[in-house]
């Protein structure tokens, strides 16, 4: 079966902050596919963003070199601990889609969970994992699903899980907000990661406490044959 991969980010700097805290970047994987790197720094602002740069930057250079993602969260974790004294930290999440074993791979090293959604149910990816950069034994939570159609995975960061806490307003509803806008499963990646990142920003009243991003994943069944990749960015 041909599967084709839509992937999709939405994020926005903390409400007043120079810039965003939270680092994104996509690299091709040597032996086929792709990761997504989520990396974000302590705090906001330009001192947030030179950490996630430096996180994100070691991580894709890592996977480039054909290391395996478990082991890039490892080197990543002893890189920032070394470089800043262990005095700064890091979330930082893996998304691979891996061809040559044709699966999902999801690395973790973040206090807000991840959802997966497949035709049987939704699975959560929240256990307890620390952030990378302070304690010296830190391990990521590992995560691997063999590639499939009807397959949505969300990943989101701070900004997004604790939207509204301040006001009294209810934690985002993930797993509700994915069955309104995707019930059908026929909408694209960049519909669903807006609508998430939306629904955060009303609960902040427009006013985000902190960088959010979130990321989307879509795996579906594909009829034709064609072999193009794109990747567009706004």
């Amino acid at each position: 079966m041909r599967l084709e991969v839509d992937l999709a980010v939405a994020k926005v700097g903390k409400y007043a902050s120079s810039e965003s805290g939270d680092t994104v970047e996509i690299v091709e994987r040597p032996h086929g596919g792709f990761s997504v790197v989520v990396a974000d720094g302590q705090r906001s602002g330009a001192s947030a963003k030179s950490i996630s740069n430096l996180v994100a930057r070691k991580v894709i250079s890592l996977i480039a070199e054909g290391v395996r993602d478990g082991a890039v969260a490892r080197a990543a974790h002893d890189y920032l601990r070394t470089q800043r004294s262990g005095q700064v930290s890091c979330e930082l999440t893996i998304l691979s889609v891996d061809m040559a074993t044709r699966s999902l791979v999801l690395s973790r090293n973040a206090r807000c969970p991840s959802l997966l959604r497949r035709a049987e149910g939704v699975t959560w990816f929240d256990a307890s994992t620390a952030p990378i950069g302070i304690h010296r034994n830190t391990k990521p939570q590992v995560a691997e699903v063999e590639l499939a159609p009807h397959l949505t995975l969300v990943v989101i960061t701070d900004g997004v899980w604790s939207a509204g806490s301040l006001t009294g307003a209810p934690v985002i509803d993930l797993a509700a907000l994915l069955a309104t806008v995707d019930g059908e499963g026929a909408a694209d990646a960049a519909t669903v990661a807006d609508a998430i990142l939306r629904t955060a920003l009303e609960l902040d009243h427009g006013r985000p406490r902190d960088d959010a991003t979130v990321l989307v994943v879509k795996v579906r069944a594909r009829a034709d044959g064609e072999e193009v990749r794109r990747l567009r960015m706004t």
